[in-house]
């Protein structure tokens, strides 16, 4: 029997309405609508081709295999444009370096234990990997200088949030938190408001 699941389609179809106000439905068309062939601003193409290796080993999307979620890009646009959240550990570096210096690293590591470049390891190989690097004794010299588990945690933090904030992962938990207009009546335990989307089972 297949795990219970939000029905395909549901916060798409949530856009168009009343619920949603224009400055969150443009925001949200626009990921929806963001090119497959984007060309990054700020990192090399080698580089951004490794953010994306890593990016497709934490959030693998076997589902859409031709159009996955994009996570790379928004993480190359934000460094691209010296957007930041306006605080970091105090470990790292600011974040252009902080990405630089941990992607050469986690390129280190993959050398250093199969001797290959990240995005040509298998899948086991890229989660041995990072769970070296998350776990912050990942061998390369890289890491003797940056924290490999602080930078996890922030590469990890930006790409989960970069992936919820699409309307696709949202389809997959049924969130509907973007319906950001009043108009919510239920609001007690165990109630569901019209707008919220049913389990299919």
């Amino acid at each position: 029997m297949s795990a219970p699941h939000y029905p395909a389609g549901t916060v798409r179809a949530l856009l168009p309405t009343a619920h949603v106000s224009d400055a969150t439905r443009a925001a949200l068309q626009q990921r929806l609508d963001a090119p497959a062939d984007y060309a990054p601003q700020l990192l090399a193409p080698e580089t951004f081709a490794l953010l994306e290796a890593v990016a497709a080993c934490l959030f693998p999307q076997p589902d859409r295999p031709e159009h996955p979620i994009p996570l790379a890009p928004s993480v190359d646009q934000r460094l691209a444009e010296g957007r930041a959240d306006g605080w970091r550990y105090d470990v790292l570096p600011p974040d252009r370096e902080a990405y630089r210096l941990g992607l050469g690293g986690i390129q280190e590591t993959a050398q250093a234990l199969f001797l290959n470049d990240f995005p040509t390891l298998d899948t086991q190989q890229r989660h041995h990997v990072m769970q070296a690097v998350a776990g912050g004794t990942p061998p390369g010299t890289t890491w003797q200088t940056l924290d490999a588990a602080r930078f996890f945690e922030e590469m990890l933090a930006e790409l989960t949030e970069t992936y919820y904030a699409h309307p696709l992962a949202q389809e997959e938990i049924g969130y509907v938190g973007m319906a950001d207009l009043p108009a919510w009546t239920k609001i007690g335990l165990n109630e569901k408001d019209d707008r919220e989307i049913p389990m299919s089972e």
